[in-house]
């Protein structure tokens, strides 16, 4: 028997990094398996051409960008927000192919009366903009981590039977300018958000899944951020006129849950690059 698919108005995701050691593409796969969008945002950082290397592309992460492609085919309303790690794409920022198209920042109406305002954040990052080596430095240092993190976890679990840790979360939490930087961003996008009268702000960039309200002496504004799929493997979700945060950690996901015969229904990638070729070729007359 088929598994039922929960649907999803607005699905945003981010800061996946597909072709890093700590990207958990298999369980960011179990999830897409398990949902059914109607609207998809992937709010940047998806690949992370930074650090790509052809010496590491699992199939796992191949499976999650034919998941991606697959929905494309089936004519959902696929927006690429472009962040830093796949800043390549900007030059390419205002693309539309069938049901997809690039964009560096991104205005949804959400139930025709409310809109959000989406983009990857990382415009308010300070080293970004004027020391982008000491962020690739800190891009591979921090890959790094999560690797030995992801070791030492193996370890915990298997040899000693205790918890999971997460050597970056310490170290954000005790660190001063790091919960300074997070809450300066917040508040910085939600300045803007409300100055634009915006009724959502939505990031990525960060890793720090958030939802709350933010006020300012001109108004008020929801800020959320969808956080990542190396740590907090969350995702934003839009249904019946509410957001919420997706955390896989609140949910036990059986690996048996999406069998053999789901996966041969499936269109194979010769398949879904015809249907894209197809509709680009029907927008064309």
């Amino acid at each position: 028997m088929k598994n039922k698919k929960r649907k999803i108005d607005v699905l945003v995701l981010s800061d996946v990094h597909l072709g890093t050691y700590g990207c958990h593409a298999k369980e960011l796969l179990h999830y897409l398996k398990s949902i059914n969008p109607k609207t998809v945002v992937l709010n940047g950082d998806i690949i992370d051409i930074w650090q790509f290397s052809k010496r590491y592309w699992p199939k796992s992460h191949m499976k999650v960008v034919k998941q991606l492609m697959s929905w494309i085919s089936k004519g959902k309303k696929t927006c690429y927000v472009t962040g830093n790690h796949d800043e390549m794409l900007r030059r390419f920022a205002g693309m539309k192919f069938g049901s997809f198209s690039i964009v560096n920042k991104l205005v949804l109406e959400l139930d025709g009366n409310t809109k959000a305002w989406i983009f990857h954040g990382d415009v308010f990052d300070v080293t970004m903009q004027h020391s982008k080596w000491l962020t690739k430095l800190g891009a591979v240092g921090y890959d790094s981590l999560i690797l030995i993190n992801r070791v030492v976890n193996f370890i915990s679990e298997k040899v000693f039977c205790k918890g999971k840790i997460s050597f970056s979360k310490r170290i954000k939490n005790s660190v001063k300018s790091a919960v300074k930087f997070i809450n300066n961003f917040e508040q910085t996008c939600a300045d803007i958000g409300i100055s634009n009268q915006y009724d959502y702000v939505i990031c990525g960039h960060i890793h720090q899944p958030e939802m709350r309200k933010i006020e300012n002496e001109h108004g008020a504004i929801m800020y959320l951020n969808s956080g990542d799929w190396i740590e907090n493997l969350s995702a934003l979700e839009y249904t019946n006129g509410k957001w919420s945060i997706y955390r896989y950690a609140d949910e036990s996901v059986n690996d048996t849950a999406f069998n053999k015969a789901d996966e041969e229904i499936e269109p194979g990638v010769d398949e879904i690059f015809a249907s894209l070729l197809s509709e680009f070729q029907m927008m064309k007359q």
